[in-house]
């Protein structure tokens, strides 16, 4: 993994492929699938071995403490400096106290200050809103991020599952009123949830926001552990516990069609899933997590292949969501409407305006 993408329109260098650390803890909502301070140092060990420096977690994640034995094994390692830290706020710290929670100011600054505590550091350079929280205005998040940037106490600042309009509306402001840009946005994306591809990456791309994609095999349906029984599906990850997890048709048939493709070009099903994801419009990088230093190399070596045209075609067609109005009115057949196909009018060259925040940009 020796690429790396600006991410959105920044001079921040970010690799392909980043490390997720929910699982790095034992502690909370996520601890049964946590791990120890033991078993994730050889996993953060191997991705920095690996030429990975994008690094993700959350105050929520393990209740605090993925950011504290991340906090301890970067120290550990001597890499602060190499890598790009990432965290993010907006679930609660304290069910009892109504500003212990979303996005105000208040906890904001609260939650960043206690996030870098356990982190041991003094700044983050990627903050995150992690959630919205459909009350706070967003003008009082930009401002908020605007002032952490001039305290020094973030680098760089974006978004994570809220809704296009919302980032768009974000980032407008910022731009309107010369404050800190969102450069970073968080979404669920795999072959079996397209559902952002309506909106999101034509509104990253056109304000220069670049996607951090999660869960791209699925939350491990697209894993190839599961097969498919009478009662939903069986196997040996947590999903197929009990065989209670109900699976659409629909994605049955994504499933099938990724077995197929990844027989084909000789690689597991999640390595094709996610060199899928790492390579669609506006991605600028795909999280991944790991169980292990083995599994961590598996996932490392998802981009090391490309996905022939047709094999590709075939895994898009399977999964291909259907448009809701208006966005069918978009697609070529409603469009040749509009603009006649005769009359050779489309978009600017590709060279007409050099996409310098969307190309992949050697390390330095």
């Amino acid at each position: 993994m020796n690429d790396y993408y600006l991410l959105g329109r920044s001079g921040l260098r970010v690799s392909r492929l980043a490390l997720g650390t929910m699982n790095f803890g034992t502690g909370g909502f996520h601890a049964a699938y946590g791990k120890t301070e033991r078993e994730a140092e050889p996993i953060l060990r191997g991705y920095l071995d690996g030429g990975g420096n994008f690094i993700d977690t959350a105050d929520f994640y393990t209740a605090g403490e993925s950011e504290t034995i991340l906090g301890r094994l970067i120290a550990a390692a001597g890499v602060r400096d190499r890598v790009v830290l990432t965290s993010k706020f907006t679930n609660t710290i304290d069910p009892a106290d109504p500003n212990a929670a979303g996005n105000g100011r208040k906890h904001i600054i609260r939650a960043l200050d206690a996030s870098l505590r356990r982190l041991g550091t003094d700044y983050l350079d990627l903050y995150l809103l992690h959630t919205w929280d459909r009350i706070t205005p967003v003008e009082e998040v930009v401002r908020t991020f605007d002032d952490l940037v001039r305290a020094g106490k973030i680098r760089y600042a974006g978004l994570s599952d809220v809704p296009a309009w919302y980032a768009a509306r974000a980032q407008s402001l910022a731009e309107a009123h010369a404050l800190t840009p969102m450069i970073n946005l968080q979404l669920p994306y795999s072959l079996v949830n397209r559902g952002i591809e309506a909106e999101y990456p034509a509104m990253a791309q056109s304000l220069g926001i670049g996607l951090t994609a999660w869960s791209p095999i699925g939350g491990g349906l697209l894993s190839g552990k599961y097969r498919r029984t009478g009662d939903g599906l069986a196997g040996e990850g947590r999903l197929g516990s009990g065989g209670a997890q109900q699976v659409a048709d629909r994605d049955w048939a994504v499933i099938e069609a990724l077995e197929k493709v990844a027989a084909e070009l000789g690689r597991s099903m999640a390595q094709v899933a996610v060199n899928w994801v790492a390579n669609r419009p506006a991605v600028g990088s795909v999280i991944i997590g790991a169980s292990s230093a083995a599994q961590l190399d598996a996932n490392l070596a998802a981009l090391d292949f490309t996905i022939p045209v047709e094999l590709r075609e075939r895994l898009e067609q399977a999964g291909a969501p259907e448009p809701g109005g208006p966005y069918r009115m978009f697609t070529p057949r409603y469009q040749s409407w509009i603009v006649s196909p005769g009359l050779g009018i489309g978009d600017k060259p590709a060279g007409y305006a050099p996409p310098i925040w969307n190309g992949a940009a050697p390390a330095a």
